[in-house]
């Protein structure tokens, strides 16, 4: 069995090579062709999520319905809305959706959809946002949690929705929010900072390959992946990371005073209950569920940029997406039984 595994391992390697060899010229040739007066082909497209609910539960009622009951509801249903329409229209809540990588590369098209949100001076109940995110750059989600703030500052109220993961760069940015909302399994916290940086030095030594490297300012360059680095330089890098730890802490206590920061701060996650009594969310329950209870009191728009991208852009996506898919595979076979919940 494992030389097997051993033999596709290879394989897919050998594939993936192949892939790679062949695809990434044909990318550039077309990256290439693309024309070069960067024009803003992106627009905001607009879902009303309240309608698409009661769709759903609509559809639902005609198959559980006898056909003279189900024309005798929509009869029914057609006079509430009538009736609905004529009265006082229903306050908005805005929704957003944010899934975010290393560089919190969403937070563009997220800077988009508040800018639209702010620009339409249209009065809304509430922003909910769904955030995504294991962390990354300091400095990138450092971005995304001032764009949100900017809703803050407008006295509109934001809730962040939290499925799966919002941990060091993606709490951070959920901090901001009024309040917090986390599915019963989603990890939360990791208020922390990490940096790692690999050292070729003694390889390049070892095979008589000198690196030459100039700066102006003595604390220009602390740690390099390829000449020698000294103690005071080291020294200095870590004293950087830890003032950055310190600027991330004040910011969650900042944004969430109840928290005693010092307790969280420590790198760790947490989950449901626990991050709810160290105060790290507010409320426990699914995005699905928050929205559903709203969406029959409220009208809720669901807003996302979307950006047109070009043919070689679409190509790279899909090619990225096969490879993702193939090696996700394998690692599913790797693992057939033996992780059991």
């Amino acid at each position: 069995m494992i030389d097997l595994l051993i033999a596709y391992s290879f394989f897919l390697l050998k594939v993936l090579t192949v892939l790679i060899a062949v695809l990434i010229p044909i990318i550039v040739i077309l990256g290439s062709n693309k024309n070069k007066k960067s024009k803003d082909k992106g627009k905001i497209v607009v879902k009303n999520l309240s309608q698409q609910l009661e769709e759903i539960g609509i559809s639902l009622k005609s198959a559980e319905m006898d056909p003279k009951a189900y024309k005798k509801f929509l009869k029914e249903r057609q006079k509430a809305k009538k009736k609905e329409s004529k009265g006082k229209p229903k306050e908005i809540i805005y929704v957003l959706d944010f899934t975010g990588d290393i560089q919190a590369s969403g937070v563009s098209r997220l800077k988009k959809e508040i800018n639209a949100i702010l620009a339409s001076q249209v009065k809304c109940k509430e922003v909910v946002l769904k955030v995504e995110s294991g962390g990354g750059s300091a400095y990138a989600y450092g971005l995304c949690a001032a764009e949100l703030k900017r809703l803050v500052d407008n006295k509109i109220k934001l809730t962040v929705c939290i499925d799966k993961v919002a941990a060091s760069g993606g709490y951070l940015m959920s901090c901001v929010a009024s309040k917090i909302v986390a599915a019963p399994w989603a990890i939360v916290g990791s208020i922390g900072v990490i940096a790692q940086l690999p050292n070729f030095h003694r390889l390049l030594k070892k095979n008589s390959i000198d690196i030459e490297m100039h700066t102006a300012g003595e604390f220009k360059r602390t740690l390099t992946p390829l000449g020698k680095n000294t103690k005071k330089g080291r020294d200095k890098f870590i004293s950087e990371l830890k003032e950055l730890h310190v600027v991330f802490k004040d910011f969650v206590k900042e944004n969430r005073s109840k928290i005693q920061v010092n307790k969280v701060a420590t790198g760790e996650v947490w989950q449901g209950e626990k991050a709810k009594k160290l105060g790290l969310i507010d409320e426990i329950g699914t995005s699905d569920n928050y929205l559903l209870n709203l969406s029959t009191k409220f009208n809720l728009l669901e807003i996302e940029y979307f950006e047109k991208k070009s043919f070689a852009a679409r190509f790279a996506l899909a090619t990225e997406l096969v490879m993702e898919k193939g090696i996700y595979k394998f690692l599913d076979i790797i693992n057939k039984d033996r992780f059991i919940t």
